[in-house]
């Protein structure tokens, strides 16, 4: 005869770990979610809170990005940079060495001002391109000046004499009304800041008149018999403005501007370079730094 006998620790108490390992279980999972939970609120907490607190420095990061031709422009940026980070703007400033660009990349966002323009080229650009673009505060003049290592004055310019003059409309058509003004051409409607070398009506000396970007006028001057040149570019390759042998000097009209966009008018930012560039510190660094060969505007 035989008989079964059961193991300890099988049966009930078998079924009794069982049941309390199924148990422990559901718990775990429970605990899981949970914490899954709450570390999601955590989470979803924090990106609320990037979004909604203000972060300590906020202001010092405001970022304004300027563009500018070299001479004077971006120094005269330089020298309020500091005068801006105090007010939690970050001045950045971009170096153009052409006339378009500036205007064409604040047209398209890229910049939120520019500092390098007059407002006849302004108008100019505006009705070429079929854009806004706006000045807000005037901050220096710049003499455009015609330069010669052949001759000592305009008058002296001899026949068949070679001039360079800017490629760009309304520097172009200066350079001609200053020529006109001189005597030595005639010109469709004198006076006429828009007027191009085809309006020209009577040359009496044959001047042989050419066009050239704006950069390269300073570096043309041992090459032609006259160049007209404006003081940012005989700056910047070293000329002294005030050896030309003609200069349009003083004249309003040419007050270079700081330019932007219309919804930027009243950005703060804005607001404090315009204050900037019009300051006392900016006025004492035109006058000590260009020794008067740039005049202040405002």
């Amino acid at each position: 005869m035989s008989s079964t006998t059961e193991p300890a620790g099988t049966g009930d108490d078998a079924q009794s770990l069982a049941a309390d390992a199924a148990a422990r279980r559901g718990k775990s999972k429970k605990r899981g979610v949970l914490i899954a939970v709450i570390l999601a609120v955590i989470a979803a907490a924090a990106i609320l809170a990037a979004l909604l607190i203000p972060r300590g420095g906020a202001e010092a990061t405001q970022r304004l990005v300027v563009g500018a031709t070299p001479v004077p422009h971006a120094e005269v940026l330089e020298v309020v940079k500091p005068i801006l980070a105090e007010q939690g703007i970050e001045l950045e400033i971009v170096v153009f060495q052409d006339f378009i660009q500036p205007n064409a990349q604040l047209a398209s966002g890229q910049l939120d001002a520019n500092y390098y323009q007059y407002l006849p080229f302004l108008d100019n650009y505006n009705a070429e391109n079929g854009t806004d673009l706006v000045p807000t505060v005037p901050v220096h003049i710049e003499p455009f000046g015609a330069f010669s290592d052949e001759f000592d004055s305009l008058d002296e310019v001899a026949d068949g004499a070679s001039i360079a003059i800017p490629n760009d409309p309304v520097n172009a058509g200066r350079a001609l009304t200053l020529l006109e003004q001189e005597g030595l051409i005639v010109l469709a409607n004198p006076g006429d800041p828009s007027s191009t070398i085809n309006d020209i009506v009577e040359n009496p000396r044959e001047l042989k008149i050419t066009e050239l970007e704006g950069a390269q006028l300073a570096r043309s001057i041992d090459q032609v018999d006259v160049a007209f040149v404006f003081a940012n570019y005989a700056l910047d390759v070293g000329i002294d403005p005030l050896s030309a042998i003609f200069t349009d000097k003083g004249n309003e009209l040419y007050s270079e501007y700081l330019v932007t966009r219309p919804e930027l008018v009243e950005d703060p930012r804005i607001v404090a370079l315009n204050e900037a560039l019009n300051s006392e510190a900016v006025r004492e660094f035109i006058l000590a730094e260009y020794e008067g060969s740039i005049d202040v505007a405002f």
